[in-house]
Formats: C-alpha cells, sequence, structure tokens
C-alpha cells in the first residue's frame, strides 16, 4: 500500500470512498480502520494494546473515536482545561452559597433569639410594674383600714374570749377592698403569696434562670409588720412626724449635698426635680434659686449663704481699751538709690548688711529690731530704693508708723525720693527728714531743705512740721539725735497693740528656701504669734512650724512690732498678704482655697475679652505686636515682683515683653520644658538651675541667664527686645533727572531722554516721576543708558537714557526723583 493510499485511507488528505476496509501496521500492533460518510472509527485489534502518544501526533485526553473531527490534540488539551477550571469555579461558586446561607440562617436565628428575649424582658417589665401598682394599692388600702379603725369608737368590752388585738378588726370596714380583686390579683402572679410578695427562697441558679422562684420575707420586714399591726391595734399612727430643718444654701450645690442638708432621700429630691421640669442627677451641680425652689417644696426653710462667708472668722475684734499696751514702733528707711540707707541702718543695727548685697544695692525689705541706749525697742524696716521695687516700698508704707526719709547732702532730692514722699503721704504715716553724706565736702544740707520744699515736705528749720536731722553713716554724726526724734515721734503717736489675741501680721518678704521649704518674714501688727498656731496667709495656709527673729535666733513667740521668719507654709504667699491666726487646720484650708479660686477667676476674667470689638481688638494687636517670651525665677518673692514688673514697663507698640512663668525658688526641669515649648530663655536672680535643669538645658538648648543685680537683667532684656524691632526704613535722595524727548525703541518701549540736573542717577535705586510736581508713579528703572552703553550711574550734568519698569506713560517736561533707601537698626 502506497503512502498515498494510507493517507486517504487514515482522512489525512484526498477524497473519501464510501466504504474502505483497510489494515495498516502500528508498531507491532494492527488495528482497523473503518470509514463512512458519516464518521470514522479506528478499531482496536482484540487483546491489542492501546497506541502510544508521541509528540503532536498521538491521541489526547481519551477515546480518539470520540473526538470530534477536525479537532488536534492542543485543542482537545486546551478545551479539557477549560472544562475542568469551569467544573472547579462552579464548585467553589456552589460552596460560597452555601457558606452565606450558614450565616445568613445563623444571622436569623440570632435576630429571632433577641427578638425574643427583648420580648421576655418587656413582659417582665411589665409583670413588675403591674406587681408595683398593685403592691401600691395594697398599702394605700391597709392604710385607709387602718385610718378607718382608728377613727372607729373603741367597744365597750370585749367579748369573752375575744383578744385585744382582735377586737379592732371586727369593727366595720369603710374602705374594704372586694375579695374577688384580691383573689384575681393573687393568681395573677404565680409564686406570690396574698401578700403580693413572693414566697420561698430565691437561690442564684432560680435569678440566673430566670424562675419564678420567689424569696422570703426577711426578718426586719416581720418585725417592721408586726410593729404596724400593733400600731394599727392600738390606734396610733404610723407615721413620723417631719422634722422642717433650716438649709444653708450655698451660690452652687450637688443634688445629693442638697438631700442630705434637708435629710431627705436622693431619689425623692430627684424625683421633686424632675417635677419641676429639670432632669439631674445626684452629682449634678444646680443653681441656687433651684434648690431654693426644691427646699421650700420640702417644707424646709433657706438660709442663703456666700463662698466669701468663710472669711467671717477672719473678722478684726474691736478691742477694749483696758487690754492695749504700748507696742514699739515701725520704722521704714526710703530714699533714693546709692543714699545711704542700708549705711545708716547698720550703723544704727552696728552690723554690715551693705557687704552682703549684690553691687551694695539692697534688693530686698529686711526686718530688723534694734535696742537703743535708753532702752527703747524700735522696728526698723530697709526698703529697696531701685524704681524697679516701687511696689515693695508701697507695701513698707502700708505697715509703718514712721517713715524715715534718707536725702544725700551732696545730691538732693532724686525721682525716687519723691516717690518715697508720694508714698508716705498716700499712708498718711509722719515723717523725719535724714540728710546723710552730711560728712563729704561737696555736702549741702539746705539745697535739700529747699528742694523738699518743692514737694511741700517743710522741715522744722525751714518753720514747718516735720523733723530734720543731719546724719553720717561713715562717721556715725547724728545717729543719736535720729533716735531720740523716732522715740519723740513714737511718743506723740501712743502706739498700742492687743498682744493678748489672735495674731495678724503682713508678709514682708517671701522665698522658698532649700531644706525649710517656703519661708515668709512677717511682722506682726496685733496679737501675739506662737509656735504651732494654724494661720492662713493669702491664698496659702499652714502651721507655724519655727519662728526665727532677724539674728537667727529660735523664739517660741512673737508679738506686735516684732519681724520673724515663719516656717510652716504649704506654699510661698505673696509679699504684702496679710496673715491670720485661725482655730481649725479645716477653717484655714476652706479660706485658702476659696481665695485661690478667686484670684483664678479674676485672672481668667481680666485676661477675656468682654465684647466682640475688644476680642477683635486684641486678635489684630496680637498680630502686629512682637513678643519676647522669658521665665523668671528669683529667690524671694518680692524680687520676683520687681523684675515682672520691670518687664512689663519694657516695650512700644510693636514689641513687648510677656512673662511666662515667675516664681520663687531654684530652676527646675519644669522650667526648662515650659521654656522649650515657648521658645523663652531662662532668667534666674539670685537661684541657679538644679543639676537634671542643666542637663535638660545642655540638651534642649535652652539659655539660662544668672544675675544678681537687677540693672544687667533689665539692661540685658532690653537689647533683646530691640532685636525684635524691624529696622526703620529712610529714604536719601540722590538726584533729579529732567525729560527731555520720548524716544519709542522697538523691543524696549518707550525711553526717555534724560539730562541729569542734579546729584547722580543710579541703575540700582527708586525712581518717582513728577509731573507738575505732583507723584505719577514710584517704581523701579528698567534700562540706564549713556549712548549706546547699559551704565550704572550717570553724573550731574549728562544725558541719558531711562525706562520705567512696567510703566511708560512719560512726557517731555517731567521730572524723575531719584532715591535710596537704607535701614537703621532701633532700639527701646
Amino acid at each position: 500500500m502506497s503512502d498515498n493510499d494510507g493517507k486517504k485511507t487514515l482522512g489525512l488528505g484526498g477524497s473519501r470512498p464510501s466504504n474502505v476496509k483497510q489494515s495498516f501496521s502500528h508498531g507491532r500492533t494492527k488495528n482497523v480502520v473503518v470509514e463512512t460518510k458519516r464518521k470514522r472509527v479506528v478499531v482496536p485489534k482484540p487483546g491489542a494494546a492501546k497506541p502510544a502518544t508521541s509528540g503532536k501526533s498521538g491521541p489526547v485526553g481519551g477515546d480518539p473515536s470520540k473526538r470530534p473531527a477536525g479537532i488536534s490534540d492542543v485543542e482537545l488539551a486546551r478545551r479539557m482545561k477549560a472544562l475542568a477550571m469551569a467544573k472547579a469555579r462552579e464548585a467553589e461558586e456552589a460552596a460560597k452559597r452555601e457558606a452565606e446561607e450558614k450565616e445568613r440562617a445563623v444571622e436569623r436565628e440570632e435576630r429571632r433569639a433577641e427578638m425574643e428575649a427583648k420580648e421576655a424582658e418587656d413582659r417582665a417589665r411589665e409583670e413588675r410594674a403591674k406587681a408595683k401598682a398593685e403592691e401600691e394599692e395594697r398599702k394605700k388600702a391597709e392604710d385607709e383600714k387602718a385610718k378607718a379603725v382608728a377613727d372607729a369608737p373603741p367597744a365597750a368590752a370585749a367579748a369573752p374570749g375575744e383578744t385585744e388585738i382582735s377586737r379592732p378588726s371586727a369593727a366595720p370596714r369603710k374602705t374594704e377592698r372586694p375579695t374577688e380583686n384580691r383573689e384575681k390579683a393573687t393568681k395573677a402572679k404565680p409564686g406570690r403569696g396574698g401578700d403580693g410578695r413572693r414566697s420561698g427562697k430565691l437561690t442564684v441558679n432560680d435569678a440566673m434562670a430566670g424562675r419564678e422562684g420567689g424569696r422570703q420575707r426577711s426578718m426586719a420586714a416581720m418585725k417592721r409588720k408586726q410593729d404596724r399591726a400593733r400600731a394599727k391595734a392600738m390606734g396610733v399612727s404610723a407615721e413620723r412626724e417631719k422634722v422642717f430643718r433650716e438649709v444653708s444654701l450655698p451660690e452652687a450645690i450637688t443634688v445629693s449635698e442638697l438631700a442630705n442638708r434637708m435629710s431627705e432621700r436622693v431619689a425623692d429630691v430627684v424625683k421633686a426635680l424632675m417635677n419641676n421640669g429639670i432632669m439631674a442627677t445626684q452629682n449634678q451641680t444646680i443653681d441656687a434659686d433651684t434648690a431654693e425652689l426644691i427646699i421650700e417644696d420640702f417644707g424646709h426653710k433657706v438660709v442663703r449663704v456666700s463662698d466669701a462667708d468663710v472669711e467671717d472668722v477672719l473678722t478684726s475684734i474691736e478691742d477694749k481699751p483696758q487690754d492695749l499696751k504700748p507696742r514699739p514702733p515701725i520704722i521704714t528707711i526710703m530714699g533714693h538709690v546709692d543714699h545711704g540707707k542700708t549705711s545708716l541702718l547698720d550703723a544704727i543695727r552696728n552690723a554690715k548688711v551693705v557687704a552682703g548685697e549684690a553691687g551694695g544695692i539692697t534688693q530686698h525689705i529686711g526686718a530688723y529690731q534694734v535696742i537703743t541706749e535708753s532702752g527703747a525697742v524700735l522696728s526698723f524696716l530697709d526698703t529697696p530704693g531701685h524704681a524697679a521695687f516701687t511696689s515693695m516700698r508701697s507695701r513698707g508704707a502700708q505697715v509703718t508708723d514712721i517713715v524715715v526719709l534718707v536725702v544725700a547732702a551732696d545730691d538732693a532730692v532724686m525721682p525716687q525720693t519723691i516717690e518715697a514722699i508720694n508714698h508716705a503721704k498716700a499712708a498718711k504715716v509722719p515723717m523725719i527728714v535724714a540728710i546723710n553724706k552730711v560728712d563729704k565736702p561737696s555736702a549741702n544740707p539746705d539745697k535739700v531743705r529747699t528742694d523738699l520744699l518743692q514737694h511741700e515736705v517743710i522741715v522744722e528749720k525751714m518753720s514747718g512740721d516735720v523733723q530734720d536731722v543731719e546724719v553720717s553713716a561713715i562717721t556715725g554724726q547724728g545717729l543719736e539725735e535720729l533716735l531720740e526724734a523716732i522715740a519723740l515721734q513714737a511718743e506723740i503717736l501712743e502706739l498700742k497693740a492687743n498682744p493678748d489675741r489672735a495674731a495678724e501680721g503682713a508678709v514682708i518678704e517671701a522665698q522658698l528656701d532649700v531644706g525649710r521649704g517656703p519661708v515668709a518674714t512677717v511682722l506682726i501688727q496685733n496679737g501675739t504669734l506662737h509656735q504651732g498656731d494654724i494661720f492662713v496667709v493669702g491664698e496659702q495656709y499652714g502651721k507655724v512650724r519655727a519662728l526665727i527673729n532677724d539674728k537667727g535666733e529660735r523664739v517660741q513667740e512673737a508679738g506686735p512690732s516684732v519681724p520673724v521668719e515663719v516656717l510652716g507654709l504649704n506654699g510661698t504667699p505673696e509679699a504684702g498678704d496679710v496673715l491670720n491666726v485661725v482655730e481649725t487646720d479645716a477653717q484655714a484650708r476652706e479660706i485658702a482655697e476659696y481665695r485661690e479660686k478667686a484670684a483664678k477667676e479674676k485672672r481668667a476674667a481680666a485676661g477675656a475679652a468682654t465684647t466682640l470689638e475688644q476680642l477683635m481688638a486684641n486678635a489684630k494687636a496680637d498680630e502686629s505686636v512682637s513678643e519676647l517670651p522669658i521665665v523668671v525665677k528669683a529667690d524671694v518673692q518680692g524680687s520676683a515682683e520687681a523684675i515682672v514688673q520691670a518687664m512689663e514697663k519694657i516695650g512700644n507698640e510693636e514689641v513687648r515683653v510677656r512673662v511666662l512663668h515667675s516664681g520663687v525658688g531654684a530652676i527646675t526641669e519644669s522650667d526648662i520644658g515650659l521654656a522649650e515649648a515657648s521658645g523663652a530663655p531662662v532668667f534666674g536672680f539670685n537661684v541657679r538651675a538644679n543639676a537634671p535643669a542643666r542637663n535638660s538645658a545642655n540638651q534642649k538648648g535652652i539659655e539660662i541667664r544668672y544675675y544678681s543685680v537687677i540693672y544687667d537683667l533689665v539692661d540685658d532684656v532690653k537689647a533683646a527686645a530691640s532685636g525684635l524691632l524691624s529696622a526703620e526704613i529712610r529714604e536719601k535722595f540722590i538726584g533729579y533727572a529732567k525729560i527731555q524727548e520720548v524716544f519709542k525703541v522697538s523691543n524696549v518701549g518707550k525711553v526717555a531722554g534724560c539730562l541729569v540736573t542734579e546729584g547722580v542717577a543710579r541703575r540700582s535705586a527708586g525712581v518717582r516721576l513728577l509731573r507738575d510736581n505732583v507723584v505719577i508713579h514710584e517704581g523701579t528703572l528698567k534700562t540706564l543708558k549713556r549712548f549706546k552703553d547699559e551704565v550704572p550711574e550717570v553724573q550731574s550734568g549728562q544725558e541719558c537714557g531711562m525706562a520705567f519698569e512696567n510703566y511708560e506713560d512719560v512726557r517731555p517736561n517731567d521730572v524723575i526723583e531719584i532715591f535710596e533707601r537704607e535701614e537703621v537698626e532701633r532700639n527701646l
């Protein structure tokens, strides 16, 4: 058989005969090929193996007799793969649908269980409400029965065999509940007794399972029931008489506290509030007017009180004349800086205070007691003379009896001297003028007396009523005369105080001492301060742990006009605060908390804008004003306050200094954190930073500066604030040019042919175009040419060409004004 015949027989080419039967050799196996018009079937010989598949020629994927005609092995493989993927996809989708069905079934079951639980809860709530209503009706019926029994006339005598308790029950009942209603109520609640309560014990399992097991009545409930029955039998009313009280009502009170003060149940007070349209819980605060309505509803009497009433315990008691005893005078040394106030006091005390002051300047208020040779006791206050300590000098004048005005004979009256005079006049205290430094060759005491006349201070040598003494702190001249003048003035004043009462005093200075805590220098004005006394001073309170006098000695008590250091405060008070002794620690704490709250509210009110206009003005001012934030720590409260006041005076409408925080004591880590958050330097006045604060400052790059003289601190802050000022722009006219002709140049525009009539024309300078001496345009030059060349400048008398930037309306005879701008640094 030829190849062509074989191909025709296999159907690979040529025509197909109607019925051909032929065998061919395929390896060792012989197959029979039968071709018809409809299909071709390869019938394997019985017992022969299946033909092997090699390459593309062998059959793929099943019986080749079942493969459609014209389908290759590759195509059949691709279709079989696609079929397998489709079946897998279908199985996956079926599994997904089954899972979704299961989830929906679970959700339906959960919703059904939830609805059933809610319905059960609603049914239980309705049953409880119904039971409560039945219980209230039963109680009401019992009360009506008891009232009817009490109103009924007692029987003349009891029947034989009838007890005393059973007799009232035989009386006719006016308002008896029908028996069928009672039985119906009993049947409606299974597990309940005839009195409406559950019978039997209630266990945890029954409660958790929701079974109506009921519970037994307690012994107390049974006892109350027996007492009520006995009271009904005796005809005694079971209600107790209501006690009406006087309820002290502050400006705001919580509901629970209001109920406690009325001795009423909190639930009743909440119910009364709801009846008045106020939904409030027991922890919420209500105002005084609402609380007054509730108190009146309960029948109590209202006593309105204020938070300020806590200070009523501090009301001054008028001393009886027989209780008053003489006290030492309090003398304040005042005057200008460097006029010798402290040196004069040193000479009187025989001490060296100036040696311990930085730069020889007194920066604190010192309080000392001096005993003269005649035995008189004098209390001296030495106030600083620098302008920054105005408020400290003011406090010195407020607590003083006599003012000694120190004026240098070689310097006469100065600004702080005038200020001290004003403080003394405002305090209405007598004044003694001490003319110091009379030992100097340039001393002129008469000039001092004459200058004082301008301020209405007329000394005795000028026929006035003010004593004046010429003294010298160096040589000791006139010191005895000064002390005699002070003693004479004190004798005229007849100073007296009652030492046998609670102490009152003024804080002269306060500081935070390492190891001792807050320490306050207090000048006792009335009464006697003992160790162990409880006191309140400003916003602070405490108990006197120790009293130290001006010599550093511990004392047990301090009487009137005695300055002492007080230890035992809970915080550092403000200089000038008043110290009052109270009876209990609770009173002191309550007064201090009230004062702290009032001060906080006052500060908040002062910093808030009251109107929209003020708010907008403040916002606008804040945008235009540059601020220099600083943090200040000082050794004593007076110095910190003086520094803050000095900082407030630095600045103008463009820049100001803002003190973020001022305090007493060492510089701490919290101060460094505050400075870092605000980008502020930290200034320490006679204090230093502790080790953690120094490390934190080094890590965060915060600058810490230390000062011991207030002049240096103020000058440095003023210089730093000056750096925030914007530089002043000044204009300097350098020349004029006149336009003679106007030319139009392509790619440039109009060019003015000019003659420089005065000064010089520069390319970098600013220019203004003047027409009939009116400024038409101000700008810069686009080009400056001399002939065809671009030049940097043109001298006077030379011609040039000018073109303006973004402006071309130039005409002949216009004048060009040429100027330069320069920046000038400004200082405060």
